[in-house]
């Protein structure tokens, strides 16, 4: 039986790390305001634990992108396919990522894709070349290692 899952990413600020995600990636920012809505008439979600962000209601510290053509549940904006969830913890990035994402924009399209992901905030750490592969390994605003190819 195949698994669904989620790549989990903790960071300080999940609004902030879905909106540099989201343009990396093409993604969309998911919208739980209707869930965030239902556990508030339920009584089980206090004012605390959500905020508004682009006029509408998000968790307070949990933040996800999804990709635009995956469904989505809906009655709680949640993706059902590719998706990365940003989880606010609080201490700060310490070492080297354990895993990571390559960004895929081939050869003839590797720099310019560089050069846009540093516009949207990414910081350039090194440039690779080995026997079979050219990449350039980059860091989000928070600092999680990324590679485009």
């Amino acid at each position: 039986m195949a698994l669904d899952w989620k790549v989990v990413i903790d960071c300080a600020d999940p609004h902030a790390q879905t909106t540099f995600w989201a343009q990396a990636l093409g993604y969309q920012v998911e919208d739980n305001s209707a869930l965030i809505e239902q556990l508030v008439g339920q009584g089980v979600l206090g004012e605390d634990l959500y905020l508004e962000v682009d006029g509408r209601k998000a968790f307070r510290d949990l933040a996800a992108v999804r990709h635009p053509d995956d469904p989505v549940q809906p009655v709680s904006g949640v993706g059902l396919g590719r998706r990365l969830l940003f989880q606010r913890v609080p201490e700060p990035k310490q070492v080297k990522n354990r895993l990571h994402l390559d960004l895929h924009a081939g050869p003839e399209h590797r720099d310019g894709e560089v050069k846009r992901l540093e516009g949207l905030g990414a910081t350039i750490l090194r440039e690779v070349q080995e026997p079979g592969s050219h990449h350039v390994v980059l860091a989000d605003p928070e600092g999680n290692e990324f590679c485009v190819q």
